[in-house]
């Protein structure tokens, strides 16, 4: 019994026709040169639009915000027609499409940004995290991350512009809002976390400091798109790409207040999804549940079953279903009628063409 997954739902002004979300997740596919978004991309996100809610996959804001190779950005003109194309797409089969959008930050190497170092709220290196680059080959080369510089003030400033810049390249690209990729161990995260922030003055320390980055972009983003089309991923539990945080309930909290007072239109959940991750307290999921008042969004591990049963219990308003949804274009169907689910292919999710992104079939084909 999934009736609670096909109640639709407000998301702003719009009017969802299911709570099923697919969350952002990178295939590395974009043409190259260029990062751009491309058909074969606009054919897989349209294959899947029968979900309430889709989310792109990481989408760089800027050179610099790039972590591995073949991911799309959103900064130049050919980007953001490319976009357009992806989200015409979903549009014609009646879908809603936000944009992730991402800058690693540390997560990188020097062969992904121009051969510049990569930058971070702080100049410590993410221990042993690897990322991949083109090494001449469709098969992804995975190399350390490099060791990051402190941003300055100055640069701090300049990122928020180009997240704000970022936001509006969005909706000129068709796409319905944007969420902001928090989460993860990339850029915003580092600040967040406070094992990954070292600074000083006024964007380090504190709770309240190392928050002021995230607020700042959202702030940027909410004053060129408004609230209603702005929402933010956060994986408070997770310790991905190196970020760790010494009271992970407390600092996470807080942020979902922060986000709450901005008025975003919904907050992203990402659990730890690894097969033997400890569960999130529920007491947590209370607590954000008390803290957040918009569209509260989860993702990891969930089974039809256990979406179903958070969504009975009041702890989450929507679902994002990952890897089922890399196998199943049509999962929503599938779900609805209690059908059986394919698996993935885990050699086809980076890099390479059409195999292991647009041949899944669907349950009745």
């Amino acid at each position: 019994m999934t009736a609670a997954l096909f109640n639709p739902i407000k998301l702003g002004d719009r009017e969802l026709a299911n709570r099923i979300v697919m969350p952002p997740m990178t295939r590395s596919r974009a043409s190259q040169p260029g990062d751009v978004a491309n058909d074969l991309m606009a054919q897989y996100y349209a294959q899947r639009a029968s979900a309430g809610l889709i989310v792109s996959e990481g989408t760089q804001i800027s050179e610099m915000g790039k972590g591995y190779a073949w991911t799309p950005g959103i900064y130049t003109p050919e980007q953001i027609a490319g976009w357009r194309t992806v989200t015409d797409a979903v549009h014609a089969k009646g879908g809603t499409m936000f944009a992730q959008l991402w800058h690693v930050g540390r997560v990188t190497h020097l062969d992904n940004i121009g051969g510049r170092q990569p930058i971070s709220s702080s100049a410590i290196q993410a221990e042993g995290v690897k990322v991949f680059v083109d090494n001449g080959t469709d098969a992804p080369g995975f190399v350390l991350s490099a060791k990051p510089r402190e941003m300055t003030v100055d640069e701090i400033k300049e990122v928020v512009g180009e997240y704000r810049q970022a936001a509006l390249n969005a909706i000129e690209a068709g796409f319905d809002g944007i969420e902001l990729h928090a989460a993860n161990g990339y850029l915003i995260n580092q600040f967040i976390d406070s094992e990954s922030n070292a600074r000083t003055d006024e964007y380090g320390g504190s709770l309240e400091n190392r928050l002021r980055f995230l607020d700042e972009v959202v702030s940027a983003m909410i004053d060129a798109i408004g609230a209603d089309r702005v929402g933010v991923r956060l994986a408070p539990l997770t310790t991905l790409n190196g970020t760790v945080d010494a009271n992970p309930i407390e600092t996470y909290t807080a942020a979902a207040k922060l986000l709450n007072a901005r008025g975003i239109v919904y907050l992203h959940i990402a659990e730890v999804d690894w097969d033997d991750a400890p569960d999130t307290p529920i007491e947590f999921k209370r607590a954000l549940r008390e803290s957040f008042k918009g569209v509260l969004i989860y993702a990891g591990r969930y089974t039809p079953q256990s979406a179903e049963q958070a969504l009975q219990d009041g702890l989450a308003d929507m679902i994002a279903f990952g890897r089922p949804f890399v196998a199943n274009p049509d999962l929503p169907e599938r779900i609805k009628n209690n059908q059986s689910l394919a698996t993935h292919d885990p050699n086809t999710l980076f890099g390479g063409g059409a195999k292991g992104l647009i041949d899944y079939p669907t349950f009745s084909a």
